[in-house]
């Protein structure tokens, strides 16, 4: 996959309140819950939102009490949809609960057992499918620098809102994001144009909205030397965004996977993320994947990397991995590779076991990306000195 010399990529990312992410909140609020009082939970939680209407769905294994209905008002109430004219209102939509027991026959798959000639119990990998993780060294996050830039926009819009000050009063949940930035050389070098959707009341001009996104918004977090006199601004563009949420749009989990991963920057093996615990290597090899991308970059070993990794339904090793640092590598493909290797576990309950991934993180996970940001256990660099080591073995 092979740059040009000088070209402009866009990213896009969505505030909490868009109806997806409403979906994906739900979803890992559910995940939360169980994992709070059963850390071998079992969950694959799907929701839908629509006008007053939420549906959870899926199947769960856990020995934890959840009030269902009351983790999905939370999670509602937590991104704002408490206003008194939101028709999809935290203390008065209607709660449709399908949740049910996991089949066993994906259960005997994921269950530890002995395999012939090893001496523990292993897991199996939850389903087959092939996860991605990606790292590039052009921001302090080592994230593409387009959808960074985009989930910027939208926390700051949150934090806004959420914070009451005066002159956000008009502000709603539902809104989205995209930045496109120009390279030149392979590094970032200005952004082009910046768009933003948020939702308001009927009460505000476009003019107050734009000059609001503007000011407070775009010039306060986009870096002051990429944006410049020839920054084109697209604010609202059409023109009225008062019917948001899932009132305007019908939300489902895991419809934001290149928002949730690197932007469209770097693959994705199709598989979304939220509601599902760690078993699921949709969602835990992704970011086991994410996580050695990272070390690899942070090592020095290469300003640019992409990892893939497969795996078969019910088999606990890996059917392939594959490493590609696009020139970059201080080293070869197959030697850095050969040092992930010698460091880092991919088997399922190895990757729980080194991320420590059976309790209740993944709420902090749902919104700006799944990747990126601090407190996540896939974003931390712990295994550097072992994995420098390893590179110069």
């Amino acid at each position: 996959m092979a740059r040009a010399a000088s070209f402009t990529f866009s990213s896009e990312s969505v505030g909490e309140g868009h109806p997806d992410k409403v979906a994906d909140s739900i979803s890992d609020s559910v995940l939360d819950a169980c994992y709070a009082q059963d850390r071998f939970s079992r969950v694959a939680c799907e929701t839908l939102v629509k006008s007053d209407h939420v549906v959870i769905a899926g199947e769960l294994t856990t020995k934890a009490k959840v009030n269902f209905e009351e983790v999905v008002r939370a999670a509602i109430r937590e991104i704002g949809y408490v206003n008194d004219d939101d028709v999809f209102h935290a203390d008065k939509i209607f709660i449709t609960n399908l949740l049910t027991k996991q089949s066993p026959d994906i259960a005997q798959g994921v269950d530890e057992r002995k395999a012939e000639g090893k001496k523990h119990a292993q897991m199996g990998a939850g389903d087959q499918g092939i996860m991605f993780g990606y790292a590039s060294t052009e921001t302090p996050e080592l994230m593409p620098a387009p959808v960074m830039f985009a989930h910027r926009l939208n926390r700051e819009l949150a934090r806004l809102r959420k914070s009451g000050a005066k002159g956000t009063e008009w502000l709603r949940p539902d809104c989205k994001s995209q930045v496109a930035v120009r390279y030149e050389d392979g590094r970032p070098v200005a952004i082009e144009n910046v768009v933003i959707s948020t939702q308001h009341t009927a009460d505000v001009s476009h003019r107050q909205i734009e000059k609001f996104c503007i000011e407070q918004v775009i010039q306060k977090v986009l870096p002051k030397a990429l944006v410049g006199k020839k920054t084109e601004y697209l604010i609202n563009p059409t023109g009225r965004f008062v019917v948001g949420g899932p009132q305007g749009d019908c939300g489902l989990t895991g419809r934001k996977i290149i928002v949730d991963s690197y932007g469209g920057m770097g693959r994705h093996g199709g598989g979304a993320f939220s509601g599902k615990d760690p078993t699921k290597v949709d969602r835990s090899a992704a970011y086991m994947a994410r996580w050695v991308a990272k070390h690899i970059v942070a090592s020095g070993a290469a300003e640019r990397c992409e990892l893939q990794v497969a795996y078969a339904i019910g088999h606990p090793e890996p059917t392939s991995l594959h490493l590609d640092t696009f020139g970059t590598g201080t080293l070869s493909d197959a030697q850095i590779l050969a040092a992930v290797q010698k460091v880092f576990l991919f088997n399922p309950a190895e990757i729980i076991r080194q991320l420590d991934l059976r309790r209740p993180i993944y709420r902090a996970s749902t919104h700006y990306g799944h990747f990126g940001k601090k407190g996540l256990p896939w974003e931390t660099t712990t295994k550097l000195p072992a994995f420098i080591k390893a590179l110069h073995a």
